[in-house]
């Protein structure tokens, strides 16, 4: 199932290897969605509250330890590209350890911060129990949200995205089914879609680790792998870190937009959790697609295809594109019937406020769409620092314009909406702007002279 992102038909490589990442990431989807809907169902609007605001911290928590992954994938797809196994084996052994270190101390510190941390969220009373009641399960997952990652970026980094999607659809499933019956059936609350959350998490953590070892019996670490010296741990450290950076605060940017979202009262905050679970869907592909787009960058910078890049470059931004067109007039439309998925209809309040936020958001999708490509783009060509300063610019922008125009009384939350696209935009015009300086790549081809 390994595939040479350096050989065949630019647009098809990309597509047919994107495919399966795209279908895994909406399938991961279903972890959150799956709760929010039988929470929302059965539960009501306040348990729906304290899931959909644990949702985002929990994005933040992982994202953290996925950001670590997605930079040592790229760092594991340059040396594949380059046909320096070896050397990949050094760096994959040298990011397991760190990555692990990481996520043992992480887990333990949101332990015993549990308390603080969601007195910094501005959790309103009557969501405080439920809130609580549903993180002290879910965070036993965090270190299984390293595994599954870990082995998902390495074989990825091999061309292999079908293997990934395999492990992440059978939790799903299953996600889904203990949801029913620990909610549903043994009426476990809160705590029990947190559970169920977390089981699957172990098993498609544990399982892919099991398939990696027994199948790629040429990645398995040996004595001389354990030598960390020269670039080995370096590299892995600035590639893994700057992602991670880029990954944290970017979902911190989002944790403190909930924190004001929170301010806004219970109804709000229902309906920022559910569009939140559609938006994110919704734009999905495309994020998936830009971490695809990465890997096909890795591999091909690897390989010195400076030519198969300005190509990928191209086609990829008119594949996204033209996607993300298609699914904005689709929000815009069905924003009304979508948001009914998670919540009643008669919550007439809810219904609307979430509404007003899908159709802003879905009508600047090509924004975000070229912003993902941009950060594949300059993790692909060891250039993470890149990513993090679009990062900062898009969060940045988001975050000073909520808190700014949300306390105005004839804006309000209308403010926290606005200011996302607005940072989305902003950053795609960096992040083209600076290509060429920064890579010597360029979406425009120069003639030469």
């Amino acid at each position: 199932m390994k595939k040479d992102l350096t050989q065949g038909n630019v647009t098809g490589t990309m597509l047919k290897f994107a495919g399966p990442m795209i279908l895994g990431n909406l399938l991961q989807q279903c972890y959150n969605i799956a709760d929010t809907l039988i929470v929302g169902r059965y539960l009501g609007p306040d348990a729906l509250a304290a899931v959909g605001s644990a949702y985002t911290l929990m994005t933040f928590l992982t994202s953290i330890l996925i950001g670590l992954c997605m930079g040592s994938g790229a760092v594991f797809s340059v040396y594949y590209g380059k046909k320096e196994v070896a050397q990949m084996k050094k760096s994959m052994l040298a990011s397991f350890l760190f990555i692990a270190a990481v996520s043992v101390i992480l887990n333990g510190l949101v332990f015993a911060g549990i308390h603080p941390i969601l007195q910094v969220l501005q959790v309103p009373e009557g969501v405080y129990g439920l809130m609580y009641e549903y993180v002290r399960v879910i965070f036993f997952g965090i270190i299984f949200v390293f595994l599954y990652n870990y082995f998902a970026f390495l074989l990825r980094s091999l061309g292999n995205s079908m293997i990934p999607l395999c492990f992440l659809g059978g939790a799903a499933l299953i996600n889904i089914g203990l949801d029913i019956l620990f909610v549903v059936g043994f009426q476990m609350g809160a705590a029990g879609a947190a559970a169920a959350t977390v089981i699957a998490q172990v098993l498609s953590g544990v399982g892919i680790g099991i398939y990696t070892w027994i199948k790629e019996p040429d990645l398995r670490p040996q004595r001389a792998d354990f030598s960390f010296g020269g670039k080995t741990l370096p590299e892995v450290v600035r590639n893994s870190a700057a992602a991670c950076v880029q990954q944290s605060v970017m979902n911190f940017g989002i944790l403190m937009i909930q924190g004001l979202v929170n301010s806004f009262g219970p109804v709000v905050m229902a309906a920022f959790a559910a569009a939140v679970k559609i938006d994110s869907f919704a734009y999905m592909p495309a994020q998936e697609f830009g971490n695809a787009f990465s890997l096909f960058i890795s591999q091909n910078h690897g390989a010195g295809k400076k030519e198969r890049i300005h190509q990928g470059m191209i086609r990829a931004g008119a594949v996204s594109a033209a996607f993300c067109m298609v699914i904005s007039v689709m929000i815009f439309l069905t924003a009304p019937y979508l948001m009914q998925i998670f919540v009643d209809g008669s919550e007439i309040a809810i219904i609307g406020t979430g509404v007003g936020y899908l159709r802003v958001e879905g009508a600047f999708y090509c924004g975000i769409g070229i912003l993902f490509l941009l950060y594949g783009f300059y993790r692909g060509v060891e250039k993470p620092e890149m990513s993090l300063v679009l990062t900062v610019i898009s969060l940045g922008t988001r975050v000073a314009l909520a808190y700014v125009l949300s306390p105005v009384p004839e804006i309000g939350v209308w403010g926290i909406w606005w200011a996302i696209p607005i940072g989305w935009l902003l950053a795609d015009v960096a992040g083209i702007a600076c290509m060429r300086k920064v890579s010597g790549y360029d979406m425009i081809k120069r003639n030469k002279k």
